[in-house]
């Protein structure tokens, strides 16, 4: 009967040493993970802050492409024509008067 119980002791022993093996692997892992979810926290920030900068971008081309629709428009009316007549031919209407400016 002695015998066995030198037995169980040492199954415990190795058992412990087991345990311990597995909960330092575990750590292990545990650090590993803890060290990558931060990384990707910060990559995550990272891409966070250049998708805000292109939404900004985006809005700027809408407003942008806005005004350049808006002066398409008015290049095609007559009051665009008359104007640049005026300023680059010089052109005036039948029922105008011109004043020059002398120099």
């Amino acid at each position: 009967m002695g015998n066995s119980k030198k037995k169980k002791k040492k199954k415990i022993g190795y058992n412990s040493l087991g345990m311990l093996a597995i909960a330092l692997v575990v750590l292990v892992l545990l650090g590993g993970l803890m060290l990558k979810s931060n990384d990707l926290q910060e990559r995550l920030t990272v891409y966070d802050a250049k998708a805000a900068t292109l939404e900004q971008q985006i809005e700027d081309e809408k407003d942008r492409t806005e005004e350049i629709d808006k002066l398409k428009r008015y290049m095609e009316t007559d009051e665009y024509t008359e104007e640049v007549a005026r300023e680059k031919l010089g052109l005036v209407k039948d029922n105008e008067t011109v004043f020059k400016k002398e120099q």
